[in-house]
């Protein structure tokens, strides 16, 4: 099987029901899931149940995706399938971190529900949010950006879109002047605007959180948001800084192509991941697991066959 990567999906991707098939198809996942329910009571019912409005709040989002992600990941392995190298976006990369081992199972939900919850805090002191821009450059979107006070773009995810965080108001003279250019503005299921200075708390927060963490070495290459190559000997100060901090998406799946990824597999909720590194590169396949019928249709490409 030649080299592939598991990329885990970020906050946005959530919806009602999401795992639900994994958990009823797959005695691994199941296993995860059962897990995490005994760590908080009521994450199955909101994973399977929730609203959209829960799942939105930051402290429900988080370790939701998480244990629908890790989920999707052992299922896979349940079937053989194994990756080469790892990487997640934003959320996503304390999954893949804690699916390549540096912390335990217990500790990495800790710290997953504990990183929700201060990132919600940080976001309820300031009136933000993000977008995503469509059909501009990335620096035609720093261009614009530049105009205002309060928007900083913070995830560059793919030729022709990059997403910004700022104040809400802001966003909207922004969407229009983004319009203007030529370009589309289009609104998140975020609950703040991540990946910028508005979340500067809660990273100096959650990087004391890292530092009474046992960190384990590392048993997959880990690509990190903040450099786009894989983690050394840095977890804490590198995802300490994520937190305020550009996610370089475009550079990290181009730096896998070009480090031998050949196949990607998103892992956890929704396809988003997917799409963008299919904009990404032509260079790799990408596919996703996120359900019963999405695995089985992973496999069944993974062995020559045609994807459904």
């Amino acid at each position: 099987m030649s080299p592939l990567a598991f990329v885990f999906s970020g906050q946005g991707a959530q919806y009602a029901g999401m795992g639900k098939s994994l958990y009823d198809g797959s005695a691994a996942a199941r296993m995860v899931f059962d897990g995490y329910e005994a760590l908080r009571p009521g994450l199955l019912d909101l994973c399977f149940a929730g609203s959209d409005e829960d799942l939105k709040d930051t402290r429900n989002t988080q370790p939701c995706i998480f244990a629908v992600s890790l989920a999707a990941a052992v299922a896979l392995g349940e079937r053989g399938v194994f990756p080469y190298a790892l990487a997640g976006f934003s959320l996503g990369e304390v999954t893949a971190l804690a699916f390549g081992g540096a912390f335990s199972a217990p500790d990495a939900f800790t710290l997953v529900t504990r990183r929700g919850v201060l990132m919600a805090e940080a976001a309820g002191q300031s009136n933000s949010s993000m977008a995503a821009v469509m059909k501009l450059s990335a620096v035609e979107v720093e261009r614009l950006a530049a105009r205002f006070s309060h928007i900083y773009p913070v995830n560059y995810n793919s030729p022709g879109q990059t997403v910004v965080a700022g104040d809400v108001e802001e966003l909207k003279a922004f969407g229009a002047a983004v319009k203007e250019a030529g370009g589309r503005a289009i609104p998140l299921k975020v609950g703040g605007g991540f990946h910028s200075p508005y979340m500067q708390t809660a990273a100096t927060a959650f990087g004391q959180e890292l530092e009474k963490a046992e960190i384990r070495s590392l048993q997959y290459p880990v690509y990190a948001n903040l450099t786009a190559r894989p983690y050394e000997d840095d977890v804490v100060e590198t995802l300490t800084k994520q937190m305020t901090s550009p996610v370089r998406w475009q550079e990290t799946i181009e730096h896998m192509v070009a480090d031998g990824v050949t196949t990607f597999i998103e892992v956890g909720p929704g396809k988003t991941l997917k799409g963008l590194i299919e904009k990404c590169t032509d260079q790799a396949t990408a596919l996703h697991v996120e359900d019963m019928e999405s695995l089985e249709a992973t496999i069944t490409a993974l062995s020559g066959g045609r994807a459904r």
